[in-house]
């Protein structure tokens, strides 16, 4: 047998030890746990809106609209202990800064023109001295900005809002910004499906705004990565639809129209009045919702792209074109509500707000159907299909009203009204954030098996969440997990970390 010495047998078990410290090290996470930890006020009405993190600098960065437009830097070294050391402006851009994304040291801000019917900017800045980096043109109103997983491209949802009077509407599109090229930009639209516009509005995309021009009407809102980079899905809220961008070829691939959900049924109950002095949940309205989602983000999972949304709804509120009425002042066709006169009480369905768009379906005046806006919940739907699989239902308000926090106030229009969401994993649990704009709280869901979500619980925040950001243990200052909520009506950055 061939002798080995003891030296150098050393190492070995040096090399053992040292292993076995760095998995002691790793700090075991509860998902359940998360609580408060930190919070910062940077202004009023708002400020806070978006945030985003760069793991390189230890430096949170929040839009803030609240005087001037501006980002300010937070020092987030010590997330219970936050401060602003820095604030960056940006009134030589232009407007309002809408959303912030970090990539590698490079901060990308979303700025629109102070004439929004302009074309916006995207301006890159180094995080380590704010130095700026490059200013690249994109479309009207970028109002989110993305890097892709991999780095190389930057991605905005540009709304392209029209004027008040409807006299300028410029196109609503989706900038794909080269990184490795100097930033070269393509600016898509979607008029390559006005062709089909027929089809799509059959299966539930709205086209309503004045002059009835698809590529037009069609107002990009938030946008979710494949984690591949490839493919991007951006929600067209307004349009009640989803579309799939092609990032590789830069074309817009499909257009999902989302469909609508039925109220009537036992499991989508709704407290429909904010006049009735109850929170009530019942199932007796004939009513339909418009999904319209806000925020969107997809499965970190293989397979499958599985997107989910918050399904917010939003009316449009022009001088030119204002959608939104109460069902007690239209009119309700006698066939199809035969019991009009106690429905349009303001106790019962009198006070939802539904769009006069859409369900004079006979053209006589009177209303065969009532459509209100969003779907109070969270949905998934398969990515390649646009086949919804699965809906949050009624849960979202129900829990929170569990926890005092529904806003009675807002029965008549979209309820909690579900508008950001993040995906974090936590140690073996894969966790959904959906913040709830008027009930100022977050809900949490373990959707590790994504078909399957279980409701968690509910976190309080501040006025009107807005920015939701999971940041993973393996960037955390702290080695903990940690979300980071921003709201845009107190100017409150608020922290949550696990036990």
């Amino acid at each position: 047998m061939k002798k080995i010495s003891f030296l150098a047998i050393i190492p070995v078990f040096i090399f053992v030890s040292c292993k076995k410290e760095a998995a002691v090290n790793i700090i075991k996470e509860d998902p359940y746990s998360f609580a408060e930890s930190g919070s910062i006020d940077i202004g009023d009405v708002g400020a806070a809106e978006i945030s985003t993190y760069d793991p390189q600098t230890k430096r949170l960065f929040v839009v803030n609209n609240s005087t001037v437009s501006k980002i300010d830097v937070i020092d987030f070294s010590n997330p219970s202990n936050l401060v602003v050391i820095y604030s960056i402006a940006l009134a030589p851009y232009g407007g309002l800064v809408n959303s912030l994304d970090v990539n590698d040291g490079k901060l990308a801000a979303a700025i629109e023109a102070i004439n929004k019917q302009d074309a916006g900017k995207v301006v890159i800045f180094k995080t380590n001295d704010y130095s700026e980096v490059k200013v690249i043109p994109v479309g009207s109103l970028p109002d989110m900005i993305t890097y892709s997983p991999d780095g190389k491209y930057i991605l905005t949802a540009n709304e392209g809002e029209p004027n008040a009077d409807y006299s300028n509407d410029p196109l609503g599109t989706v900038s794909i910004i080269s990184v490795g090229d100097n930033y070269a930009v393509v600016n898509l639209d979607f008029s390559s499906f006005t062709s089909s516009q027929a089809t799509l509005q059959a299966g539930g995309l709205r086209v309503f705004g004045i002059g009835n021009n698809f590529a037009k009407d069609l107002e990009p809102e938030s946008i979710a990565i494949s984690p591949d980079s490839k493919t991007a899905w951006v929600t067209l809220q307004e349009n009640n639809a989803i579309a799939t961008i092609n990032i590789e070829t830069k074309t817009v691939a499909k257009i999902f129209p989302l469909g609508f959900k039925n109220y009537n049924l036992d499991t989508y109950k709704m407290d429909v009045s904010d006049r009735d002095n109850i929170i009530s949940f019942n199932n007796k309205w004939n009513v339909k919702g418009m999904f319209q989602p806000d925020g969107i983000v997809i499965y970190p999972g293989d397979g499958v792209p599985l997107l989910f949304t918050a399904n917010e709804g939003d009316a449009r509120e022009y001088s030119a074109l204002t959608e939104a009425k109460r069902i007690k002042d239209i009119t309700l066709d006698p066939f199809m509500f035969p019991t009009a006169a106690v429905l349009r009480t303001d106790a019962q369905l009198g006070r939802l707000n539904i769009t006069t768009t859409k369900g004079d379906n006979d053209g006589d005046g009177d209303f065969d159907e009532l459509f209100s806006f969003g779907a109070r919940s969270f949905s998934i739907w398969n990515g390649n299909t646009g086949r919804m699989e699965y809906d949050s239902k009624n849960e979202l308000d129900v829990k929170v009203a569990a926890e005092g926090l529904y806003d009675d106030g807002r029965s008549d229009d979209k309820g909690a009204e579900p508008e950001g969401l993040a995906i974090g994993k936590i140690g073996n649990t894969t966790v959904l954030f959906a913040g709830l704009e008027r009930a100022d709280a977050l809900a949490l869901y373990d959707i590790t098996n994504p078909y399957y979500p279980i409701f968690m619980k509910v976190l309080k925040c501040g006025d009107a969440p807005e920015g939701v950001l999971f940041i993973p243990q393996d960037k955390s200052p702290t080695g903990r997990s940690l979300l980071v909520v921003s709201s845009e009506n107190d100017g409150v950055v608020k922290v949550y970390t696990t036990k």
